[in-house]
């Protein structure tokens, strides 16, 4: 027979659920607290007594609230605690200062051109534009880790970017790397899987238990999340939906395949069909958009070509997953505004009823900023999983 928790360890789970409450929902009155978590108001008390002495919380009193009696103080975030999230992307490096509650604090970008990166030139830059952001924060605050949302496969296990296609990584210890140089916990994720649970956790899947999330640059990375839980699979490789099939023979992958989704319906497909030779990233894209709206015939008709081939992915994803919603992330934000008829009819054609008839197809509510937050909710993990546990322990 399992034995009953001991009493500090309900105090460090409730601790942690208070916390990930505020973090998720923003400031909220003690009695809301007491009432979401089932808890009386004297044990809610004395968890954000602990919470505030570790400089996580704040209370203070509410406004007008127009009732008889002492109001119930209101639990905020503190203001002094964040973290740093990087993110890898083909086209760019960006980082943001985010605070508890989400709030982006400070935020820095470097667009990319070359196909290739060099791992040192880049960790190094990450490293620097990491340290920018802690020097900015000013001495009060405490950063309480960093994550690093990166476009490849990464073995979550040590941070260890196994395979990057589009910009020629292969077994790169990122995370080991960036902790030596910056002194602090760095955990790093595939892009995709963070912009999913940034988008269920603050953006248009809130509360979603099923979701896909595809998010676009050179190339195409899902999130899956099924019952609540992201699929990892074995490895924590799971998602890498750019890489399915959908025409057998079609345009060559970075992969070292044909027909993959992303060489389809990715940058580079677009790029081609719409006859440009622009670099690629968020701005061609934009282009080529605001070119088929004024009546470019060629950039229409390209983007009609790679929304019929993202449709199909999107048929497949359905078939299989039985989401609930679809959230179109990165540049294919862009691309499914102005191909969504292609995309719905080829779903409508080739989706299975039962499972099609029910998904919301949606644009992230994050935009840009969608997988660089979903770095920060993963640098975030340890502290609001134990609010008062020391780092390193």
């Amino acid at each position: 027979m399992r034995a009953a928790p001991a009493p500090e360890e309900i105090r460090r789970r409730n601790l942690a659920v208070l916390l990930r409450h505020i973090h998720r929902d923003g400031p909220m009155s003690r009695a809301v607290l007491a009432e979401r978590m089932g808890l009386n108001r004297s044990t809610i008390l004395a968890l954000t007594a602990d919470l505030a002495a570790a400089g996580l919380v704040s209370e203070e009193l509410p406004g007008q609230t127009g009732k008889a009696g002492r109001p119930s103080l209101v639990v905020r975030p503190s203001e002094q605690v964040y973290v740093v999230a990087l993110d890898v992307g083909a086209d760019r490096l960006a980082a943001g200062r985010v605070g508890l509650g989400g709030a982006v604090l400070d935020h820095t970008e470097i667009p990319r051109t070359s196909g290739t990166f060099d791992p040192d030139e880049v960790i190094t830059t990450l490293a620097a534009m990491a340290r920018s952001m802690i020097d900015r924060a000013g001495p009060d605050t405490r950063c309480a880790g960093v994550g690093v949302a990166f476009c490849g496969m990464v073995r979550e296990s040590d941070g260890v970017v196994r395979y990057g296609p589009n910009i020629g990584w292969v077994d790169v210890p990122v995370g080991a790397r960036l902790s030596a140089e910056l002194g602090l916990t760095v955990t790093v994720g595939n892009n995709a899987n963070l912009g999913a649970l940034a988008e269920r956790e603050r953006g248009v899947g809130v509360e979603a238990e099923n979701l896909i999330y595809l998010h676009g640059d050179v190339g195409i990375g899902g999130g899956i999340i099924l019952g609540g839980n992201l699929i990892g699979g074995e490895g924590g490789y799971g998602g890498e939906v750019g890489h399915m099939i959908v025409n057998p023979g079609g345009r060559p992958c970075a992969c070292g395949s044909r027909g993959c989704l992303e060489a389809e319906a990715g940058e580079l497909a677009l790029i081609a069909a719409a006859g440009r030779t622009d670099p690629p990233g968020r701005a061609v894209v934009e282009a080529i958009v605001e070119a088929a709206a004024r009546g470019d015939a060629r950039s229409r008709d390209a983007l009609h070509q790679v929304g019929d081939w993202l449709g199909y992915g999107v048929a497949n994803l359905v078939n299989i997953f039985n989401p609930s919603m679809v959230v179109f992330g990165g540049v294919l934000r862009e691309v499914y505004l102005a191909s969504a008829a292609q995309v719905r009819s080829r779903l409508a054609v080739d989706g299975l009823l039962a499972l099609r008839e029910r998904v919301r197809l949606r644009t992230s509510a994050l935009a840009a900023d969608a997988t660089l937050l979903g770095a920060a909710e993963l640098a975030f993990t340890d502290l609001l999983t134990d609010p008062l546990r020391s780092p390193g322990q």
